[in-house]
């Protein structure tokens, strides 16, 4: 049993039953015991490999596409460069390496990493070197001023929700105690007032996942983005709409129990990007793979490909198939493109 398994069992005891949001938000973000709060998660040494660590050109491409837009938008003098859950720094890096020879976009920068954990932050600071970086701690503390931003694997982590449709009523997902173990269990069914517009698209025994916490990080972006411009990019797995049980843990680069070792393993659900897009002054909604085929990854790709031979070229383009291919992160992960209503869709959408 871990400590934080533990710790949980104690809290049930003594309150009651946790929502998946309260037992995701304890795994993840506890200040003792929480996976993200205790280590470096990312890579082939850790739990997972997200598309930065996969190869450089996703994060060259994504630059030039906030560029391009920055431009656009007539190359305000002074703006936001934020990200938020920057893991490693590694998009970050990708991003200031590719946009280095735009004229005047670094001079305007302010880079702005939002990240909780102290263990990541430190690694942010080792990437980026001496670039001069600003970290906060919400989407709400950042700059009143124009905003582009990226978001890469970010909302998938965030707590959820769980309800499983009974006639008009919802039963929430819960997690509590038999035997000394964890256990995951329903509410009785109850109507629950922000689900009532799901009655029209679902059946009895849909399940539907909300994320609370998205919608107050959603406007935070459009706020800034309406009244002073810019453009946030937000790239995750998930679809168009929630529906069924996407609640999954990851450990070593396997799925595993989400009860097993709470604290130990990276616990994620699909994200509802529609819900994201309702928060949004304009959007533009794609798959990874066209997103990076549209910003030109092909050609990219067979510039670098140029320099490279044995093995060093077949991870090249087994990182280029990884990322674009439909049945690889290419269909899976989807892009939601957020700018001012008044501007056309960025570069790529």
């Amino acid at each position: 049993m871990t400590p934080l398994a533990a710790l949980l069992l104690q809290r049930i005891a003594a309150t009651g039953p946790l929502t998946l949001a309260d037992y995701m938000a304890d795994c993840l973000l506890h200040p003792t015991y929480g996976y993200y709060a205790t280590r470096d998660p990312f890579g082939r040494a850790g739990d997972f490999i997200t598309a930065p660590e996969i190869s450089q050109m996703f994060g060259e491409l994504l630059g030039l596409c906030l560029a391009q837009s920055w431009l656009d938008q007539g190359a305000p003098s002074a703006f936001t460069l934020a990200e938020l859950g920057p893991g490693r720094g590694t998009l970050m890096a990708d991003v200031l390496r590719a946009t280095a020879r735009v004229p005047g976009f670094h001079a305007a920068a302010h880079v702005c990493l939002i990240e909780a954990s102290p263990t990541l932050r430190a690694r942010q600071r080792a990437t980026l070197g001496a670039h001069p970086v600003q970290w906060l701690d919400q989407t709400a503390d950042l700059p009143d001023a124009p905003l582009y931003l990226l978001a890469n694997e970010f909302f998938d982590a965030l707590p959820i929700r769980q309800f499983t449709r009974h006639g008009d009523a919802w039963a929430e997902t819960l997690i509590g105690a038999r035997d000394g173990q964890l256990t995951m269990g329903r509410a009785a069914p109850a109507e629950i007032a922000p689900l009532h517009h799901r009655l029209a698209d679902t059946s009895d025994g849909d399940i539907v996942e909300t994320c609370p916490a998205a919608p107050a990080i959603l406007q935070a972006i459009s706020a800034r983005i309406t009244q002073h411009g810019g453009l946030a990019l937000i790239l995750d797995y998930g679809g168009w709409i929630s529906r069924g049980d996407t609640f999954q843990a990851l450990k070593a680069h396997q799925f595993t129990d989400p009860l097993a070792e709470p604290g130990e393993a990276d616990l994620t659900a699909h994200v509802d990007f529609a819900a994201l897009a309702a928060h949004a002054p304009a959007h533009k909604y794609t798959t990874q793979g066209a997103l990076l085929t549209a910003l030109g990854i092909n050609h990219r790709a067979a510039q670098l490909a140029q320099r490279l031979t044995g093995e060093a070229l077949i991870r090249h383009q087994a990182a280029t198939h990884r990322l674009t291919a439909p049945e690889e992160m290419g269909n899976l992960f989807k892009a939601l493109a957020v700018f001012p209503a008044h501007c056309p869709p960025p570069a790529g959408f």
